[in-house]
């Protein structure tokens, strides 16, 4: 029987990724390796194999069939937009896409001025402004802080990741519009889907019981919260 290969977005996602796995009975002791500088993991009773990459190369080491699932951020997949299926919202990692800018650029887009954006997703913000909103916009690729452009007037809003807020606020920034909902999402290659119907299935199917049981005990737990 052939390996299943999986890719991992590197750092916390591929962590809690494996958590989950594990919890299904695959194993990879060293995964867990705080020393260890291996990029790839096998359990050879589950004829499993897991690598990591940087979290933008999944979705393309996915559809070319290097791997046959992948596990990565929404964001990754839209601004990627590579040919593969997203088959399950695994929940972890749950933030929004919004268009943030200063109170005063809030007239700007309700009146769909011409403004420049500034973010590291220019093909979300394409998307968005110009098929969503039929707004016509400058669009600035950048790869640092972008809460920045705005503050010294490089552009009038960004488009950025938000979980929290608090680096918006202490900016002197603010949410104006929202895009999309990102979370960590499952994914698959075509024809992987096809070839390891069965085997693709049985995993996804035993990770969403794990997550459901994991909400219920969240659930239950914040019930018992004096």
């Amino acid at each position: 029987m052939r390996y299943l290969t999986v890719a991992l977005a590197k750092g916390r996602l591929a962590k809690k990724t494996m958590d989950i796995l594990e919890q299904a009975g695959i194993c990879c002791p060293e995964f867990h390796d705080p020393h260890t500088r291996r990029l790839v993991f096998t359990d050879e009773e589950k004829r499993m194999k897991f690598f990591l990459a940087k979290a933008s190369d999944v979705p393309t080491y996915v559809e070319y069939g290097a791997a046959d699932l992948g596990v990565v951020g929404k964001d990754t997949i839209l601004e990627e937009g590579r040919q593969i299926y997203e088959v399950m919202d695994l929940g972890l990692g749950r933030c929004r896409m919004c268009v943030c800018g200063p109170e005063s650029s809030r007239g700007k887009l309700l009146h769909q001025e011409r403004i420049r954006v500034a973010t590291k997703y220019p093909v979300i913000a394409k998307d968005y402004f110009y098929n969503r909103k039929q707004q016509t916009v400058e669009i600035i690729k950048l790869n640092g802080s972008v809460e920045l452009a705005p503050i010294v007037g490089l552009s009038e809003v960004i488009v950025d990741i938000v979980e929290t807020g608090s680096t918006l606020r202490e900016n002197g920034l603010s949410v104006l519009e929202e895009i999309c909902e990102l979370s960590a999402r499952v994914v698959v290659n075509q024809v992987s889907m096809k070839m390891e119907n069965e085997r693709i299935t049985a995993l996804l199917r035993q990770m969403r019981q794990l997550r459901a049981f994991d909400k219920n005990v969240q659930t239950l737990e914040k019930g018992r919260t004096p």
